[in-house]
This record gives structure tokens, C-alpha cells and sequence, in this order.
């Protein structure tokens, strides 16, 4: 017993002060632990995770398996099955509620809280937060996008200027590609014009609420700057490296970096984003800052759990994200710190770091956000795109979506929790969820789809993509008359020939 409170008061100082130097004999062992991080980062996680066993001073010793897992795959990965889960995993910053509510996060104590805020940017520091707790270490502020462009056909007096760009694009016949069917992408109009949108989370990561004004007379300035560029016959819907195809302009992040300079060579250029002009006003176009975490799973072992958290803040430190930044030809992966003090080592950059250091004065931190709004929003280009460009129909496609907002939080219990098919089935692209049916924990579709070859789709709960399996895309082998069949004890999707 006495051996169990030594532990225990050990614990209690680490979680309370975040160090380790008081509880170090208690911590002291091995300890086997299973690590997601992205492909790209295995061999490098690998290596840290050895430099912390030789030189941490707490005698941990971490036996560890490192997994690729994707930071946009671990989410869902971890819902369905906590218990199998990685006890650390790297995750995109818009699923922190989803992994609360599964109860899949370790809420840090004060002083691990005070790590995060004392070492890390406030945009990262937000996304590790939901209510006034703290349950993830930033790994990366580097997650949001900016302008690559080719010099051959963009002039540099040009690039501040988004109708400059589009009349050079359309001289050229070349494309303006931006993805602002993707309500990451467009939310950056209004952000330009002083806009929010904030979804409020109690402190167990439920949405409460939202304040959002994108229905307004400065949504409308927004809607007109979206309407300038969709309009155009320059525009295409795309954020991929589409230099090669055609594109004189991309709209993308840091991790097309490397392609993209391939691609253009001695005419490779990247900017912030540019202004737009509406009745005479300049407006930047803003955008959404995100970036990538550490989560540590809950440990029924506490000492584990409280070694688990140390080699956290050593993966998150100055000396890791340092490293993680170098370019890949420099053993690196060119990802964009969080850490302060790394974030002012000029090893630390490259131009399309420093086009996102300039874009991110105009950028809003992505907070926790409701998985249904990025269908909600995206529809806004959409119906602007089909419009006539008038304030009266700009103003209803604002309308449309207020509404849509609205209904999120009439929506009942049975709608919230069904399960519903969506993607390119029945001839829907993406944008309607057919309905399932439930048998315990058996979700089927309520009809049969005609379905060919490299169909895809996702089975979501809520129509949100909070919870959606698979965490890829289900992709139809071969053609055929299929139902649609969800485990969602499991996360197994499976086609159930129709007879």
C-alpha cells in the first residue's frame, strides 16, 4: 500500500507541476508502447524515440512499435477500437471532439497544460484546447495554404491582386486552380472581410452552440469576391499540383512543396494569398491556420501513462520539431513547427514556410468545428457558382446556409445517431446521404445501388464526418447490384449482393 501511494503522490506531482524530476525513481523501466505517425515519419519517429531512452534522465526506457497510421486515418482508426489503438498517435487537429468524446485522449494535467501554452504558438495551443482543458501536444503549425505560382505567365507586380490573376490566367488560357468547393477553402473569403464562424464545446468536446455571421452584409462583400473568381472560366476546382495540367496559379499547402518545385523550376513562385476588390475596398483573403497533434490514449497503468506524457513533450520539443522541419534531402519531413523557439531557427524554413508565416497574419486558428458544416459550407461556392451573381442571389445562397446551420441543432436523436450511405452512389456525387437501416449494430442501406467499378463511398453517422468508415474510401472492385452493410461495433464496411 505504501509502495501504491508513493506512486500515486508521484503522479499527482507530475500531472500538477509537468515534471517528472521528483517522480523519476518511480518512473524508472520499460515499457512497451505502440506509436501511430504518418509513413513519411516512421523512421524519424523511430529515431527520436531512441535519442529519448539514451538521454532522458528518468530511467524510461520505451520498448516502441512505430505504426504508419495517417494523421487524418487515426481518428477513426481509434473510435473504433480505443483498446487497439496507439497509446501515441499523430492526428489532424479537427478531430480532437470526435477523440474526447471516445474517450480516446489523456486530459493533460497543469503542468502538462503549461507546457503546451509556454513552448507552442497560440493557433496550436487553441486546437490542443476544447472548453478551458487541454488533451493534445502540438506537433506542427503548419497546416493551412497559400498561393504557388508560375513566373513565365504571372507577372510579380501581379500577385497582390486576385483579379490581376485571373485576367493573366485567362490571357494565357491557363487555370486558376483553388478549391473553393471545399469549405476550408472558401471560409477564407469571409475570414478576408472580418467574418466568424466559432462552434462552442463544452469540456467534454460536445457542441453547444455557434456564433457565425457569414449571413451578413460582410458576407455578402465575401460571396461577391467568391462570385469574381467562379465565374471565370480560368477557375478550376482543385487544390492538387495541377501545374503540368495546365494551371498557371494553385492554391495549396506546404505539402505539395517539393512536386510543385519540381514541376515549375526556374519559374517556381509562391506568395500569401491575394486581395480582392469590392466597390472599391480591398479585402486580403484569409484563410484557416491548422496544424497536427500528439495524442496520448488513457493508460489503466498510471505510471505508463505519466512515462507516456514525458516522451510526448520530448517528441513535441524544440529539438524534435526541429528536425521534423529540415527539408526531406536533410533526413527531415519539411514540416512547419509549432515551438516557439523553433519557429525562430532559420533551419526551420523554406520559401513555402515563409509564404505560410506571411499568409497566417490573415489566418484564423481552425478551432473544433462540428463535422457538418464542411458539407454545409462547401455548398455556398456551389450555389454561387450557379447564380447570376446579383446581391439577391448571393444574399439567398447565404440564406441557405444559415439555415442549414440551424437545422444542425434541431436535428433529432434518431437522425443524429443513423448511419447513412455517401459518395458517388445512385447517381449522387458526394452531396446526399441514403438512408440505413439498423439490426443491432448492423447498418444496411434501404435499397440495393447499381454500382461499377471504382465507385466510392463512406457510411457516416449524423450526416457529419465525425464518425465515418472506413477511414479510406470504400472502392468497389467490380460492377454490380450491391447493398450497402455497416458493423459499427466493428467499422467494417461490406457489399451485400443484391439477390
Amino acid at each position: 500500500m505504501k509502495k501504491f501511494l508513493a506512486i500515486l503522490m508521484a503522479l499527482a506531482m507530475v500531472l500538477s507541476m509537468g515534471t517528472f524530476a521528483s517522480a523519476s525513481s518511480e518512473l524508472a523501466g520499460e515499457y512497451d508502447v505502440t506509436i501511430w505517425a504518418p509513413d513519411a515519419a516512421v523512421a524519424l519517429t523511430t529515431s527520436q524515440v531512441e535519442a529519448f531512452n539514451a538521454n532522458n534522465e528518468f530511467g524510461i526506457t520505451i520498448n516502441a512499435t512505430v505504426e504508419p497510421v495517417s494523421e487524418a486515418d487515426a481518428a477513426t482508426n481509434m473510435i473504433t477500437d480505443v483498446s487497439a489503438g496507439g497509446d501515441l498517435y499523430f492526428f489532424a487537429q479537427d478531430q480532437l471532439s470526435r477523440l474526447i468524446q471516445a474517450g480516446a485522449l489523456t486530459k493533460l494535467g497543469q503542468g502538462a497544460a503549461a507546457f503546451v501554452k509556454d513552448n507552442n504558438s497560440a493557433g496550436s495551443t487553441l486546437a490542443a484546447q476544447s472548453g478551458s482543458d487541454y488533451y493534445a501536444y502540438p506537433l506542427t503549425a503548419d497546416n493551412g495554404y497559400f498561393m504557388y505560382y508560375d513566373k513565365s505567365v504571372i507577372p510579380e507586380e501581379d500577385i497582390d491582386s486576385l483579379e490581376k490573376l485571373v485576367a493573366d490566367c485567362e490571357a494565357a488560357g491557363k487555370n486558376f486552380s483553388f478549391e473553393l468547393e471545399n469549405a476550408w477553402y472558401n471560409a477564407g473569403f469571409f475570414f478576408g472581410v472580418g467574418c466568424h464562424s466559432d462552434w462552442i464545446t463544452d469540456n467534454d468536446g460536445n457542441f453547444i452552440s455557434i456564433d457565425d455571421d457569414f449571413n451578413s452584409e460582410k458576407g455578402l462583400i465575401a460571396a461577391k469576391g467568391l462570385y469574381s473568381i467562379v465565374s471565370s472560366p480560368c477557375y478550376v476546382n482543385s487544390s492538387n499540383t495541377d501545374f503540368a495540367s495546365g494551371s498557371a496559379v494553385v492554391v495549396t499547402g506546404t505539402w505539395n512543396y517539393a512536386t510543385i518545385l519540381e514541376q515549375l523550376g526556374d519559374n517556381f513562385g509562391v506568395a500569401d494569398l491575394p486581395s480582392f476588390t469590392v466597390d472599391g475596398q480591398e479585402y486580403h483573403i484569409g484563410s484557416y491556420s491548422g496544424c497536427k497533434l500528439l495524442g496520448v490514449k488513457p493508460q489503466e497503468d498510471a505510471v505508463k501513462g505519466a512515462a507516456l506524457n514525458q516522451l510526448a513533450q520530448y517528441l513535441t520539443g524544440q529539438e524534435c520539431q526541429t528536425q521534423r522541419a529540415a527539408d526531406p534531402d536533410q533526413g527531415g519531413l519539411g514540416w512547419g513547427p509549432s515551438n516557439k523557439a523553433a519557429l525562430e531557427d532559420p533551419a526551420c524554413s523554406n520559401p513555402a514556410l515563409v509564404a505560410l508565416s506571411e499568409q497566417n497574419a490573415y489566418a484564423i486558428p481552425q478551432p473544433n468545428i462540428h463535422g457538418s458544416w464542411w458539407d454545409i459550407a462547401k455548398v455556398i461556392t456551389t450555389d454561387i457558382k450557379a447564380s447570376d451573381g446579383s446581391d439577391e442571389a448571393l444574399m439567398a445562397a447565404l440564406q441557405k446556409y444559415d439555415d442549414s446551420i440551424a437545422a444542425v441543432f434541431e436535428m433529432t436523436d434518431e437522425v443524429r445517431n443513423a448511419f447513412t450511405v455517401i459518395g458517388t452512389v445512385a447517381g449522387t456525387n458526394w452531396d446526399a446521404d441514403l438512408p440505413m437501416t439498423a439490426d443491432g449494430d448492423v447498418w444496411t442501406s434501404n435499397e440495393a445501388f447499381e454500382m461499377e467499378a471504382g465507385t466510392e463511398f463512406k457510411c457516416r453517422q449524423g450526416k457529419a464526418w465525425d464518425v465515418a468508415y472506413p477511414a479510406d474510401n470504400f472502392v468497389v472492385d467490380a460492377a454490380g447490384t450491391y447493398y450497402v452493410q455497416l458493423d459499427a461495433a466493428s467499422g467494417e464496411v461490406s457489399l451485400v449482393p443484391a439477390e
